[in-house]
């Protein structure tokens, strides 16, 4: 008898069918961002970051264009299981030279990243405007600028980011997210909290009434506490973005960086299912006051994935990834993170809510502590073991990054 032959009569004692978590598991598609993988430099000649966007580090490899930068994603895809797709900012455009700039990008700028998930045979492309590290940031501020012609500039290029969308979505035969994020905010007191928020709404409310295809593209509002140089007021704030997402019929996208260290997506994400057919999240891990930490199975990473789990909200939650470390390897930090991500997916697919659940109903917290403790010791490593054993994928990966690194990375 295997490991996991065990492993599944243990499991079947709880009530947990191991065969259908592993098949659910492996149908659960996660989002994974390019931006890891070249220290959110991007390929459209932006040069250097701004907007509060920073990367520590200098770990030798980093892709410095499109080729080493899909060689980089195929190599760090080829040792993740599951089913991915491919998270792409606009500032990954593809200009071979032509002079345009972002608010007149056109799907044809992106036509090789729709080749190669073709070619890695991807569940699909996301894809996120790129307000920031560009001279049109005037002042710190984007879709809320009282610069008519900054805000004009930046709705054009959201408007854009809906028609490559809509590309993406008819090319892979399936939707496209499209994330809205913007780093607009003041570093000190404001004199005025509303009217920067009334010229956000006016501006989204001009991208929205593009015409866009619902039907192919989500479109998301990514909220945040505070960033990098707007410490004292971010216009985008989370009772902003909830409110205007409810109000308009569109997603509500959760950062687990991007809220206070004692506030927890985990408990957003049932609070807002009440309300949304549809959850987007960027997973991350926050340290203090950074949010971009890469991603490990620590105890909200797992409670994340139990909320989806538990409230039947796989294919309503969309999960992508969205860090960036460049004090290490980046390709293991790509892998690590993802398998984490799959990991806490697996935990919760083996964890036997029902029974859970109907000790809360019935008031019986001391058994349901210990239920909960207990299930911890449950054999999942040697589920894992199996799930990696059926996707061709090996436990250990670190031998394979350190024989890329001494091959390629180590040349540039």
């Amino acid at each position: 008898m295997t490991a996991y032959d065990m492993a599944k009569r243990v499991f079947a004692k709880e009530g947990i069918d191991t065969e259908k978590a592993l098949n659910t598991l492996a149908n659960i598609p996660v989002s994974v961002h390019c931006w890891q993988g070249d220290d959110v430099i991007g390929l459209d000649g932006a040069g250097s970051l701004s907007g509060g966007i920073q990367t520590t580090g200098n770990y030798p490899g980093r892709a410095r264009n499109f080729e080493e930068l899909k060689a980089d994603i195929r190599e760090a895809f080829s040792l993740m299981p599951g089913k991915l797709r491919l998270n792409l900012h606009a500032s990954y455009a593809i200009l071979n030279g032509e002079k345009v700039d972002r608010n007149a990008y056109r799907p044809e700028h992106f036509t090789p990243w729709v080749e190669f998930a073709k070619e890695l045979d991807l569940d699909g492309i996301d894809f996120n405007p790129t307000m920031f590290s560009h001279p049109m940031v005037k002042g710190g501020l984007t879709l809320s600028s009282p610069d008519d012609e900054v805000r004009k500039f930046w709705v054009d290029h959201c408007i854009s980011c809906l028609k490559i969308a809509e590309y993406f979505a008819a090319e892979t035969g399936s939707h496209c997210m499209v994330n809205i994020w913007i780093p607009d905010g003041f570093k000190d007191v404001p004199a005025d909290r509303l009217t920067p928020r009334l010229r956000l709404k006016d501006s989204l409310d001009k991208i929205l009434s593009c015409g866009y295809n619902r039907d192919k593209v989500t479109v998301a509002v990514e909220s945040k506490v505070f960033g990098i140089g707007v410490e004292s007021y971010t216009v985008g704030s989370n009772e902003f973005y909830q409110n205007y997402a409810a109000k308009n019929d569109i997603c509500c996208l959760l950062d687990n960086g991007h809220y206070h260290p004692l506030e927890y997506v985990s408990d957003k994400i049932p609070a807002l299912l009440a309300f949304y057919d549809k959850l987007a999240l960027h997973v991350t891990r926050g340290v203090r006051w950074d949010s971009d930490h890469v991603v490990i199975l620590d105890d909200e990473l797992k409670e994340i994935a139990k909320e989806i789990v538990r409230n039947n909200a796989i294919g309503k939650v969309m999960i992508g990834l969205d860090y960036f470390d460049a004090s290490i390897n980046r390709l293991s930090a790509w892998v690590t993170g993802q398998r984490s991500m799959q990991k806490a997916l697996l935990q919760a697919l083996l964890t036997p809510h029902d029974k859970l659940r109907k000790l809360q109903d019935d008031g019986d917290f001391t058994l349901l502590m210990i239920e909960q403790e207990r299930i911890k010791d449950l054999p999942f490593f040697a589920v894992w073991e199996e799930y990696l054993k059926r996707q061709g994928k090996q436990e250990e990966y670190y031998p394979e990054i350190r024989k890329y690194e001494k091959e390629e990375l180590s040349k540039r």
